[in-house]
């Protein structure tokens, strides 16, 4: 029998674990209110079945050499006759580890989704299949499809992928309007986190219009929807089943999620993949103008209430406003009747209008706002014409930037002294450099009394001949830590003096 002693001993017990495990339940409730549960769905269990038949599991593989590259693993040097040699040769063999150029295989997982079930068109990410040799797509009931690659977009780290379905029936889902997307609204992510396919997460909207500076046209939905390693490419959806976002990419100091991750919005996605369904690349509008932002110092130079819009710092030789219907100094605050808040924002709005399109672009002159119309081009033409192609050989051999006929420095606009110019501010024929068109009031060039048509001859000691060599020089200065700029001036007629001008 037990004692009455080891029966009190143990009741006190099970009152006290009882008691420590009643007070943990019932402290949940306080913390999660029953007000803000019944904001929430009460399931998602049917949104999440009829969605995850589209969204797809992506394995890759690639051959990578196991010798020469970073991080390869040598074969250890070992004493002749050591117990340990026919180990290390088998541990070796078909890594790549001899001197006979051998590779390995390396293979990578991640997700995506389908978005046309008669085609077999597949939506993921570019950092998921770049480099791969072989793409297969894993479709949630166990098939498994090899894929070919229609086109990729670096920019937005977008790729679309061609599955034949051989008989075997797609679920496919569509993309969304990201731009209705509040902060606070809920979100589903689905995909391969991890290799374990088929797993969908809940959250909301945490931000917007996030730049995480990984490529020009950053825009980002934010969510707190448990996204890991694995995830990149699957979908982002609506409560309404609508893909809204491409998830892309998290912040984790561990490897995990801490419920940070960075979808592409549709608004920008939608569009990439039908470039590249249609073309199978990209075919995105340009503006040839290099710009900058609008500091509170620069808005008062310029005559403008506030700091807003983007800054022609320059214009390309040969783009679309090489005409003059937009010059270095302008300002552009608005443009196809999207507003520029900030420089950030003409890039990308840019690359969504289409090619050959006439747009007005509202931009800030001298003070006064106007209205120009111009025909934009094409980005990829662009590219081609800042890197050297299509004959033109003003620039050094390597070079990306293209050169420019006009560019905005240090509260000066300068521009290639030719005929024209000459003729204009009336420069003798032997004075060489770069003309100074324009400066604005109440800068750093106006203080030390330059004028318009003087002539920059070097900077820092070094000649400068175009444009670009001002742009390049000044930022070289920038780099270097230096706060003023050593400038020589030449007059209309050749009489030379040196400026300093402050660059902060």
């Amino acid at each position: 029998m037990i004692s009455d002693t080891l029966l009190r001993a143990a009741r006190r017990t099970l009152f006290a674990g009882a008691t420590a495990f009643v007070v943990g339940i019932v402290a949940v409730p306080s913390f999660v209110t029953p007000t803000v549960a019944s904001d929430g769905p009460p399931s998602v269990a049917d949104l999440a079945e009829r969605l995850l038949g589209a969204v797809v599991n992506i394995s890759t593989s690639q051959t990578v050499k196991g010798t020469e590259g970073p991080g390869a693993v040598p074969m250890p040097q070992l004493p002749e006759g050591s117990p340990f040699q026919d180990f290390f040769d088998d541990f070796f063999k078909n890594r790549g580890g001899d001197k006979g150029g051998g590779g390995q295989k390396v293979q990578s997982l991640g997700s995506g989704f389908v978005i046309d079930a008669d085609q077999g068109i597949v939506v993921t990410n570019n950092h998921v299949i770049a480099d791969a040799d072989d793409i297969e797509v894993n479709f949630s009931d166990g098939v498994t499809l090899k894929a070919t690659l229609i086109g990729t977009d670096t920019k937005t780290d977008v790729a679309v992928l061609k599955v034949d379905p051989k008989g075997h029936k797609l679920t496919a889902v569509k993309f969304g309007d990201s731009t209705k997307m509040r902060v606070g609204d809920w979100v589903m992510a689905i995909g391969n986190p991890f290799g374990l396919g088929g797993t969908v997460t809940v959250g909301i909207v945490s931000a917007r219009n996030r730049d995480i500076n990984s490529g020009p046209y950053d825009d980002f939905i934010q969510t707190d929807a448990a996204i890991n390693r694995g995830n990149s490419g699957g979908p982002l959806f609506n409560s309404s089943g609508e893909v809204i976002g491409i998830n892309t990419a998290i912040i984790s100091p561990s490897g995990g999620s801490i419920g940070i991750g960075f979808s592409i919005p549709s608004q920008l996605a939608a569009g990439v993949v039908d470039q590249l369904r249609q073309f199978g690349e990209t075919r995105r509008g340009w503006l040839g103008v290099r710009i900058q932002p609008v500091t509170d110092d620069i808005a008062e130079s310029l005559g403008m209430a506030t700091a807003k819009g983007a800054l022609v710092a320059g214009v390309i030789k040969g783009g679309p406003v090489d005409n003059g219907s937009v010059q270095a100094g302008d300002v552009i605050i608005k443009f196809d009747g999207k507003d520029i808040h900030e420089m950030r924002d003409l890039p990308r709005v840019v690359a969504e209008s289409p090619v050959g399109k006439a747009v007005d672009v509202v931009i800030v002159r001298k003070g006064v706002e106007q209205t120009v119309k111009v025909t934009l081009g094409r980005l990829e033409d662009g590219e081609k014409l800042a890197s050297g192609e299509n004959g033109n050989t003003d620039q050094d051999k390597g070079d990306k930037a293209a050169p420019v006929s006009t560019a905005s420095v240090l509260g000066m606009t300068v521009g290639e002294l030719n005929d024209q110019t000459r003729q204009k501010f009336g420069i003798a024929a032997d004075v060489s450099g770069v003309v100074i068109t324009d400066v604005a009031k109440d800068s750093a060039a106006a203080e030390r009394g330059i004028q318009p048509g003087e002539v920059i001859t070097e900077i820092a000691q070094e000649s400068v001949g175009t444009p670009k060599d001002v742009m390049d020089r000044i930022g070289a200065l920038k780099e270097q830590g230096r706060k003023n700029a050593l400038l020589m001036l030449a007059s209309k007629t050749g009489e030379l003096r040196f400026v300093t001008i402050r660059m902060d």
